[in-house]
């Protein structure tokens, strides 16, 4: 990871009545990946959907992991649960999409999805066998299913991410995932897919928010085909400069600042820097949201 690549998403995704589901995660000097469902925190920082251009890239449709054959007796063993993770560490909303389960099974299901949100930066492996778990006793259940999506992104499973938030998708009839969609595409090699992903209408259940972090995205595809003043154009428009989200235009002045550097900008974009708050320049915690459905019954069953 470098300093040549900043679209990332995950951001200001909001539950019911914009309530935030996050939790914290580590994170490199130099960016990195990002985000799963269930918590009480949510990303923050520049490189929500970061990558190094510089770096060796999927050629197209090369995923990072393995493919999921492999290794099945391993992943089909549940990892195991912290006794302190409960229901409980869950909000509301994500313990109202699991109601359509046993009570048994929801409770299991709530607690990997605990594990999966605790571990998602400090095991990300681990937890993502905490969200095979989950979608093995709930695979009809969106929240889960975005859950899987999340920790497949955050691993490098580029194209089962893919698959997985068009299956939460499906499941919820919510489209508000379009960053993570698009960065995927990014992940494997893809950056024109993920610029037709950004030059696509809006869907209805995008926030300004959301829109902001894939033009973030996109800004991050134009400089993986090295055309930085395109990548700064994608940070002009009047939506990404209208932002008011704190988090959101922090990421934003972060992402222009990378592509400044690509520009050979490097006065501006020291500036940039300096006037961002400290605290979000420290390379050894961020913040990623879980969760984004917003409560409406979709119907998600036991499987």
């Amino acid at each position: 990871m470098g300093e040549h690549d900043r679209g990332r998403r995950d951001a200001s995704r909001r539950g019911p009545a914009g309530e935030k589901n996050q939790f914290r995660r580590p994170r490199s000097a130099e960016g990195g990946p990002r985000q799963v469902p269930g918590h009480q925190q949510r990303p923050a920082g520049g490189g929500r959907y970061d990558r190094d251009a510089s770096a060796p890239r999927a050629t197209a449709g090369e995923d990072h992991r393995p493919p999921r054959g492999e290794n099945d007796s391993r992943r089909a063993e549940d990892p195991p649960l912290d006794e302190d993770a409960t229901p409980a560490d869950l909000s509301s909303f994500v313990r109202s999409r699991l109601r359509t389960l046993s009570k048994g099974s929801a409770e299991r299901v709530a607690r990997h999805l605990v594990m999966a949100g605790r571990l998602l930066y400090e095991d990300p492996e681990t937890a993502y066998r905490h969200a095979q778990a989950a979608v093995r006793r709930a695979g009809r259940v969106d929240v889960v299913r975005e859950a899987a999506a999340l920790t497949a992104y955050t691993t490098g499973r580029y194209a089962e991410a893919l698959r997985e938030v068009r299956t939460a998708r499906r499941l919820s009839g919510v489209d508000n995932m379009r960053a993570v969609e698009a960065d995927c595409e990014r992940g494997l090699g893809r950056p024109e897919r993920a610029l037709d992903l950004a030059a696509a209408p809006p869907s209805k259940d995008m926030s300004d928010p959301d829109r902001v972090e894939l033009a973030i995205v996109a800004s991050g595809a134009r400089l993986d085909m090295d055309q930085p003043e395109a990548a700064l154009l994608e940070l002009d428009t009047p939506l990404v400069r209208a932002a008011t989200d704190p988090e959101v235009t922090i990421r934003v002045a972060q992402a222009r600042a990378t592509v400044l550097r690509a520009l050979g900008r490097q006065e501006e974009a020291d500036k940039l820097e300096a006037s961002l708050p400290a605290a979000t320049t420290d390379p050894t915690e961020q913040e990623i949201t879980m969760f984004s459905l917003p409560a409406t019954d979709t119907g998600a069953a036991d499987e």
